[in-house]
């Protein structure tokens, strides 16, 4: 027995699960749903394919940026002799996700020669207004990764059916103006609507107590098949970070999510010798200042808190004034890069102790990776131990 459970059934779990995000989900028996993106692309691909062959595949079926094949059913089509629009129906799973249900529609027109794929958004989808986002102000308010899915899969469409590829898509979804009252994107400047979002075209359900049992069992898992060393990810980017950082497998990566504090309180009582703890900057700037659950409803990233990091890094009073006026922890970090101030190591380093803090003594050593949207380390603390506090 390890830490109190038995090692023949943590075993087992192992050898029936694996391990790994797919594991924890499936373990969690929560039902997992699509993203906005993941809609979308599957809306782009049903009406461009109409547009070429005067037929909307239904369901359309699309590829994943991790290989899964989904098939969308249609909720509507349109087609005209220059445009053809699909919807889809976003189906959240057992996610609390205020867009579950939303129509998501793309209309697809044909461009000139060299046109490209260009964006637009609709009724419903926001645009971006402020900096500090991974869009340009005054794009539309589709995210990076949605935006290659949407292009890799009007090339596929074309290369099947003799298109050229120059397309605008105008993506809209019904009422989006109105749900995103009940989202951050007013706050961060994104206005007229929704975002259209999602890294890995799934959505991944957060029921508080089933998620954290996942990560107990995950834990369990990682601790039965001899791993010394795990990872707790906030998302599939810092996720792909942490293996390619420190080389783990499957079976020692834990999707923490939003529970920083299931990690550190379960790993206090069943310690391996290391914790990585990797996220995006923002979500990782709540833990520095304190915050065991990172949702962005129990908790918001703090400004002043960020500002006065910078001071204790160099910034003068200009810049601490603009990191606690910025828009998002993205763009404070990017702030203090360019002027030299190490905001993201302080922020790992204030969020390790935390960690250490939480875990008690416990004979673990922590390290942080604090990543931006791209997945780049904009911020790291090397290993650190209860006893060099």
């Amino acid at each position: 027995m390890r830490g109190g459970r038995p090692v023949a059934e943590a075993e087992a779990e192992v050898k029936a699960a694996g391990g790994g995000r797919g594991a924890q989900l499936e373990r969690s028996g929560l039902r997992h749903g699509w993203t906005t993106g993941a809609c979308a692309t599957a809306a782009t691909t049903a009406a461009y394919t109409a547009l070429l062959c005067g037929e909307f595949p239904d369901p359309v079926t699309v590829e994943l940026p991790k290989g899964q094949r989904p098939a969308f059913a249609l909720a509507g089509e349109e087609l005209t002799a220059d445009r053809a629009m699909a919807a889809v129906v976003k189906d959240a799973g057992d996610d609390p996700d205020v867009t579950h249900g939303a129509v998501v529609r793309a209309t697809v027109r044909l461009l000139p020669p060299g046109g490209g794929v260009v964006f637009r958004a609709g009724p419903g989808v926001g645009t971006v207004t402020r900096p500090g986002l991974p869009l340009a102000v005054g794009e539309p308010a589709i995210n990076p990764v949605p935006r290659q899915m949407m292009r890799d899969h009007i090339a596929a469409v074309a290369a099947r059916h003799g298109g050229a590829g120059d397309v605008e898509v105008e993506i809209s979804v019904d009422h989006g103006e109105e749900i995103a009252r009940s989202t951050w994107n007013p706050r961060l400047g994104i206005l007229g609507g929704l975002s259209i979002l999602g890294t890995t075209g799934i959505v991944v359900p957060y029921s508080c107590s089933a998620w954290i049992d996942s990560i107990r069992r995950g834990v369990d898992v990682a601790r039965a098949a001899g791993r010394t060393h795990v990872a707790g990810c906030t998302g599939s980017t810092s996720e792909k970070v942490a293996v390619a950082v420190h080389g783990l497998p499957e079976d020692a990566l834990l999707d923490m999510g939003d529970f920083a504090g299931a990690v550190l309180k379960y790993l206090r009582r069943h310690p391996v010798d290391r914790l990585t703890v990797a996220g995006g900057f923002a979500k990782l700037s709540k833990l520095a200042a304190g915050h065991l659950d990172l949702h962005s409803s129990r908790s918001q990233v703090d400004k002043g808190f960020l500002a006065e990091l910078a001071r204790r890094g160099g910034a003068d009073e200009e810049l601490a004034a603009a990191v606690a006026a910025a828009n998002t922890g993205l763009e404070a970090v990017q702030l203090c890069m360019a002027r030299g101030v190490p905001l993201g190591d302080l922020v790992a380093a204030a969020a390790q102790d935390t960690a250490l803090g939480v875990l008690r003594g416990a004979p673990v050593s922590v390290d942080v990776l604090c990543i931006d949207r791209a997945g780049t380390i904009v911020g790291r603390a090397v290993p650190r131990g209860p006893r060099e506090r």
